[in-house]
Order: C-alpha cells, then sequence, then structure tokens
C-alpha cells in the first residue's frame, strides 16, 4: 500500500525586504499589515548590514529577520538563520564561512544584473569564484532594474506604469549557474526568490509617490514552501520551521502577478509522493505530475539539460533516469513558476 507522505501545508511567504532600517520606507509594523493584505504568511527582512529586527508574529504575519550583507560595489549575500550581525568584507569567502558557523545559510543576491543598462542604478553582481550555499535566481526589483529605460520621459512613464511587463522571467544566467552548482554535489544548493522590496519614497511633487509599495511588491514573487505538519504557534517553532524548509530546497518561487495559485508539482513512486527538496528512490511506477489550473508551457529540467516539455494544463511523464528533476511553468511566455530539485535516486 502507498505511504503518501506528500507535504500537504502550504504557505506564501516573501523574501529580500528592506525597510527603514536601511533604505526601506516602513517600519515592521506597516511591513507586515502590507504582508498579510497580500495573503502571506511569513516575511523575511533583510536590511543592508543591519540585524536588530525586532522578530515575533505581527497581524498575523511571522516576521523573521535575516541580513543583506552588503560590499559596496558587488558580491551581496542574504544571510539567513544567523545569531548576529556580520559585516561585510572585500573578500566575499570571509562572510561565507562566517554565515556557515553561525549554522547560517547564505544566497547569492541577484547575481547576474545586466551590464548595460539603460538608467543609473548600477548593476551589483556575484563573484562566481566564490560558492554560495544558495542563489537567488529570481529578483524582482534587479528584473525591474535591468529593463529600466530612463532616456526620456515616455519610457520611463513606461517602465512606472507597466511594471510588470518588464518582469519576465528567472535570470537565464543565474538558472544556468545555480544548475552547474547542483552537479558538482549530491545534496541540493536551494534557490529562492526575492522581491528587494523598499517602497521607495519620492518627495520631489506636491504630494510624496511611493514608487512599488510594500503590498504591490508581495504580490509578484513568492516562496512557497512545503511543510509536513502545519506552522506552529510558537514563533521560535514556526520560525525553524520555516528556515529549514528554506535551507533544504522545500520551496516553489511564483510569481503571483501571473497566476494567484499554488502550482502542484511532484514526483511519486509506488511508495511515495515528493515535493521540491526531497529524495526518493526510483521504480518502475515513479511518476512525475504538474497541475496548474491554466494552459502553461511546462518544462521538465534533469540535471541542468531540458528533458521533456508540452503545452497543457497537466503533466504526467513516467521517469526512468535517477538524478536531479527541477520543473519550469511558463505562461503567455512569461516566468509563472519554477521549483527546487527533486532527487531521484
Amino acid at each position: 500500500m502507498k505511504n503518501d507522505n506528500l507535504k500537504k501545508f502550504k504557505y506564501k511567504g516573501v523574501i529580500h525586504i528592506h525597510s527603514l532600517n536601511s533604505d526601506g520606507s516602513g517600519d515592521i509594523e506597516t511591513i507586515s499589515k502590507a504582508a498579510k493584505k497580500a495573503g502571506l504568511s511569513w516575511i523575511i527582512i533583510t536590511d543592508h548590514n543591519f540585524f536588530d529586527t525586532k522578530e515575533g508574529l505581527y497581524n498575523g504575519v511571522y516576521v523573521i529577520k535575516g541580513e543583506e550583507i552588503s560590499p559596496k560595489k558587488e558580491n551581496h549575500y542574504i544571510a539567513l538563520g544567523i545569531n548576529k550581525q556580520i559585516e561585510p568584507n572585500e573578500n566575499p569567502q570571509v562572510y561565507i564561512n562566517e554565515v556557515r558557523k553561525q549554522n547560517g545559510i547564505g544566497f547569492a543576491a541577484h547575481p547576474d544584473e545586466y551590464q548595460k543598462r539603460k538608467n543609473n542604478y548600477p548593476p551589483i553582481t556575484w563573484n562566481k569564484n566564490f560558492m554560495p550555499d544558495g542563489v537567488e535566481i529570481w529578483n524582482w526589483f534587479s528584473c525591474w532594474g535591468d529593463k529600466l529605460n530612463s532616456k526620456n520621459i515616455f519610457t520611463l512613464a513606461y517602465s512606472y506604469l507597466f511594471k510588470h511587463k518588464l518582469i519576465s522571467k528567472a535570470s537565464q544566467e543565474s538558472l544556468k549557474w545555480w544548475d552547474k552548482l547542483n552537479s558538482k554535489t549530491q545534496t541540493i544548493v536551494p534557490a529562492i526568490g526575492g522581491v528587494d522590496a523598499h517602497a521607495l519614497k519620492i518627495n520631489n511633487y506636491i504630494l510624496p509617490i511611493t514608487i512599488f509599495p510594500y503590498r504591490t511588491m508581495f504580490k509578484t514573487i513568492n516562496n512557497i514552501i512545503y511543510l509536513t505538519k502545519p506552522l506552529s504557534n510558537d514563533f521560535n517553532i514556526a520560525k525553524e520551521q520555516i528556515l529549514n524548509a528554506i535551507k533544504n530546497g522545500n520551496n516553489t518561487i511564483v510569481n503571483r502577478h501571473i497566476l494567484n495559485e499554488i502550482p502542484n508539482i511532484e514526483i511519486s513512486n509506488s511508495l511515495k509522493s515528493a515535493n521540491s527538496g526531497d529524495f526518493l528512490n526510483l521504480d518502475k511506477k515513479t511518476y512525475l505530475k504538474v497541475d496548474v489550473n491554466k494552459k502553461a508551457l511546462i518544462k521538465v529540467i534533469l540535471n541542468g539539460r531540458e528533458l521533456y516539455e508540452c503545452v497543457a494544463k497537466k503533466c504526467n511523464l513516467l521517469l526512468t533516469q535517477i538524478g536531479k528533476y527541477r520543473i519550469e511553468i511558463h505562461i503567455n511566455n512569461r516566468g509563472f513558476a519554477y521549483s527546487n530539485p527533486i532527487v531521484v535516486i
């Protein structure tokens, strides 16, 4: 009899948020209210070189603190699960090691920002001679900044008024690098998506304007975590559940602006089912199943190479090879969902 241990508890959350404590405009109360209105269960604040945020349950949302370790020019690092602030260093390996020493996990932030931008936002990239613990494969604000054209008032207005059109897909360079990192290890190098929310305020007009409010950003790139048990009412236990899920790659990255739903992505054999970040054995009844409520381009990536694709609402594929499987779902030629690997052994 099949022992179906498919993770049944799914929770939407957002990573990579800036508050008043760095270059954001909101306090924790304001940010948590926006998160609640956006339908989130948890958020992670990652201010630049700051780690004194007071964690807790705010307005029904679990607010966890991390840090974006931020040297001036490049190699920003999203540190999660640490217990004290980590200073930036010209040598990224110094703070990569310190995150690990604190039993945390770090993600290379927006590693592949475009070098030839048509605006005054300088790109901040990652030196790939240094191996992080994980990769931020999709960053909303970076994606927007790469395509922002401030050449004249018309292109500038388009970039702000039709901002969501500028957010097309996860960085292809980051995906290739992430696949390469995963090819070098039997464990999972996890990926996250980030919003890089600031809720920037402009006071040059009669009335102040907030560019990309928190609530707007929180309805874009989300991380859907998978848990075997419901989130605990105890904050410290819930924090551990959330961080462990991210560390293990038990999350799928979705752009809720494209489609506000959680796709079903699983691999099952004759004994059990698995989601992102899980391992299971290959047998003669090992199937990959994908369900989405809108016709989509579903891509199956095995060990960094495309194995299969179809245009449909559902995919049911018999698997015959071991390796790391990840799924991409595209709708109308735009990225919707990216799973972490499921490892078939």
